[in-house]
């Protein structure tokens, strides 16, 4: 059986891209009917729902609960997005040595404004060597359980393309839902001809997604539930869900979570380093509403109009 989790990082912020990932598993063992195989029991020699695990095993949660403050001094705060991501990247046999290696591993391609050239070295709270024993614990317990990582991808929607999207539709979720169709896509080319699950953290109260889902698989899907629990569609072999808080529920979805939370960390890094190049002193921002409005005062007197009403995403 093939087990996916879709999620995304980045919806909701003024500045930056928004990050929709996909992660792919193939689980022996399993098959129509059962329940969704609980990947956290069956790797837990190696994985842990917590980030500071008394036994060191890699944490794998919902991104929000793994991004540390930026103000923490003790600690980087990607230390547990990057640590899990690269252990498991590394079972891929990837081993990116900057930001721009495993964003083409990924598949995330930024948008080509200056505020994204550049590039920043990987691990940045690691090393390779510690990143190499920690992937070797986690094939161990993947060899043991039959689990295998088939993939990992990140939809990188730049400034660009989502105002472009909200213009055209009318509708922020319309650049969410376009990510997903396209990872919902790519899972029917490679493996339509499989028993596959897809679970997809809920896009907001939404609870129908029978267009998106007919965009990505033709009309020959069937719906089976679309509830405050779960909204479930079945298009030949594939059963794709959305539900609420899917991250704490199927381990997947909260390494998709990562996956994307990490992508658009290392994005607004190049995007500080470019602005405080610009305007040295400058205050770093996440792109988050309240704090990129104070950011947009901040630097009014570098940024050009034009840069303005290209960086800043419609509402």
């Amino acid at each position: 059986m093939i087990v996916c989790g879709i999620d995304e990082a980045g919806y909701g912020p003024l500045l930056g891209p928004l990050c929709v990932a996909l992660s792919v598993f193939r689980v022996d063992g399993w098959s129509p009917g059962d329940p969704a195989p609980d990947l956290w029991e069956l790797l837990s020699s190696a994985v842990a729902r917590e980030p500071n695990d008394a036994k060191g095993r890699l944490p794998v949660a919902d991104s929000k609960r793994l991004k540390l403050s930026n103000s923490l001094k003790t600690k980087h705060p990607l230390t547990h997005l990057e640590r899990s991501v690269l252990a498991f990247a590394r079972t891929l046999d990837w081993r990116p040595a900057d930001d721009d290696e495993l964003f083409e591993h990924l598949g995330a391609e930024p948008e080509p404004h200056p505020w994204y050239a550049g590039s920043t070295l990987l691990p940045l709270s690691t090393t390779h060597d510690r990143v190499g024993i920690e992937a070797s614990r986690l094939r161990r317990a993947m060899k043991s359980s039959g689990v295998e990582l088939l993939e990992l991808r990140c939809a990188f929607v730049g400034e660009q393309a989502f105002n472009d999207t909200v213009a055209r539709t009318h509708s922020k979720a319309e650049t969410t839902i376009g990510a997903v169709g396209s990872h919902l896509r790519r899972v029917r080319e490679r493996w339509g001809g499989e028993e596959v699950r897809v679970i997809c953290d809920r896009l907001g109260g939404r609870l129908g997604y029978g267009e998106l889902i007919g965009r990505a698989f033709g009309d020959r899907f069937e719906t089976l539930e679309q509830s405050a629990r779960a909204s479930r569609y079945r298009a030949g072999l594939i059963g794709v869900t959305f539900m609420p808080e899917a991250e704490d529920a199927h381990l997947p979805v909260a390494l998709a979570s990562m996956v994307a939370k990490l992508v658009r960390e290392l994005a607004m890094t190049r995007f500080n380093a470019y602005w405080t190049g610009r305007m040295p002193g400058l205050r770093r921002t996440a792109g988050y509403r309240q704090d990129a409005k104070r950011w947009l005062g901040d630097a009014e007197g570098v940024i050009g109009a034009q840069e303005r009403a290209t960086m800043v995403r419609l509402a």
